[in-house]
């Protein structure tokens, strides 16, 4: 009997144990990838012999899909409502470095380009959990080189080869996430180690109802854009007791860009992290730039950033519109982190920041922020708040936060920004420079450390 029809057989054995189990009122059944032809050798494609446990286990009306130890090289695979991918110790899913291996879905922005499926996908399913001591490596260098190939970087070769070219030609359709679920609701990915993504991490996108916890990402610097955990105009979502060292943003919050996000109308919202380490990353936590459809009701906590390039990230452009507000960030610790906020209306800008423009659906607007119980060391910037001379970003609160960088706070078309109970000790000029600001309090800012002839705070 051929592998194939094996795998048939035992998938059809799966199923009809799984249906038996459900009519007996008994617990959904296990089904184990080794039982429909997965090898776990690190070599042979196990793609087929994982998807049939997963269809099995579907059909059966939900189960458990268990990878034992071993190492499975896998293409693409979709996961059905009512699944728990189980990754037991010492199993390893390592991703395809083959295009051919990612089918082509849909854009669920809309448009007509479609891309490559992620490692794992799902869509418009519910109950679904990826759990385990096992390791999910997308295997992503030679998608990075590719890319880097298509884009070089100052100091990167440029490409010149035939091959070269042969290999830019692999990311025309882009690169694969490493976990995609895409209109569902009651997610949980819980326990995994995820490293190597060829590009995004984790991307819940218009799902509801999404638990990451204690999780541990590994995507090594530099690796282009392999953010770790980027929920997309989802609602309900809870990141806890993550670990996160990547190549690109740590935590991201979007909502779609410009007119496409503005017309799907669809927020980022209702959205904890909180006790989590963020390590190398360009943002600990950001939100943007695509904003478009919104983004509000954001609480992070009890977390520490260290080493990341920036703390809290909130950016937008003229052009993206909408809303970013009620975003509370309390209880954190920042290490080495270059600026500890930067907070921009003017991400990207061709123009001048001083320029006015008319106020428009796509003005972006910031509001509703407070930062509490902060503490920054070895930053080179305390931060920047940067807003549209048309637009300025407002309501604003630094409550009892400690920042301790090269040069200080520089705030920028803003208004209604509170400095209470607030220390900026800089190694260099002034703690706080305000320029065309109005309605700041700044009669609780401090510093321990004045330079002499240097103001507490500069006007421009």
């Amino acid at each position: 009997m051929s592998a194939m029809r094996l795998t048939y057989w035992l998938a059809i054995v799966c199923a009809m144990a799984g249906s038996a189990l459900a009519a007996a009122g008994t617990p959904s059944p296990l089904c184990n990838v080794r039982d429909t032809g997965a090898v776990g050798d690190g070599k042979h494609k196990d793609t087929a012999g994982i998807q049939a446990s997963i269809d099995a286990c579907a059909k059966a009306g939900g189960g458990t899909v268990l990878v034992p130890a071993g190492r499975y090289l896998t293409g693409a695979i979709e996961l059905r409502s009512h699944i728990t991918f189980e990754l037991g110790p010492g199993a390893v899913l390592l991703g395809s470095e083959d295009p051919a291996d990612y089918p082509l879905r849909d854009n669920a922005w809309g448009g007509t380009r479609k891309s490559l499926s992620s490692l794992i996908y799902a869509a418009d399913s519910e109950d679904i959990t990826i759990t385990g001591r096992g390791t999910i490596d997308g295997q992503g260098a030679a998608w990075w080189k590719r890319q880097w190939l298509a884009s070089p970087k100052k100091g990167m070769p440029a490409p010149s080869t035939p091959a070269d070219f042969a290999e830019i030609q692999k990311i025309s359709n882009g690169r694969p996430q490493l976990i995609s679920i895409v209109r569902s609701k009651h997610l949980v990915i819980e326990k995994v180690h995820l490293i190597n993504s060829a590009s995004w991490t984790i991307h819940p996108l218009f799902c509801e109802f999404v638990r990451v916890d204690g999780v541990t990402i590994e995507n090594p610097v530099p690796s282009p854009n392999t953010d770790g955990i980027n929920p997309e105009s989802c609602r309900n979502v809870q990141i806890v007791d993550c670990r996160i060292d990547v190549g690109d943003d740590c935590v991201t919050l979007k909502s779609g860009t410009n007119e496409a996000g503005r017309k799907m109308a669809r927020p980022d919202e209702n959205i904890t992290i909180t006790n989590c380490v963020m390590l190398k990353g360009h943002g600990g936590v950001t939100i943007g730039s695509e904003m478009s459809g919104g983004v509000r009701n954001v609480v992070v906590s009890n977390c520490v950033f260290q080493g990341t390039e920036v703390g809290i990230r909130v950016k937008s452009q003229r052009g993206r519109g909408n809303v970013v507000e009620g975003l509370t960030v309390s209880n954190v610790v920042m290490q080495d982190v270059l600026s500890a906020f930067t907070i921009t209306t003017f991400y990207m800008g061709s123009d001048k920041p001083d320029d006015v423009f008319p106020v428009n659906e796509g003005t972006p607007r910031f509001r509703d922020f407070l930062f509490t119980n902060i503490t920054a060391r070895g930053s080179k910037t305390a931060g920047q708040v940067t807003g549209l001379k048309e637009l300025p970003v407002g309501d604003i609160i630094f409550n009892n936060v400690r920042i301790e960088a090269q040069t200080g706070m520089t705030v920028t078309n803003a208004k209604n920004v509170f400095f209470r109970d607030t220390i900026i000790d800089t190694e260099e000029g002034p703690a706080l420079t305000v320029v065309n600001s109005t309605g700041l309090d700044t009669s609780r800012l401090q510093t321990l450390l004045p330079h002499a002839g240097v103001p507490l705070i500069a006007g421009k």
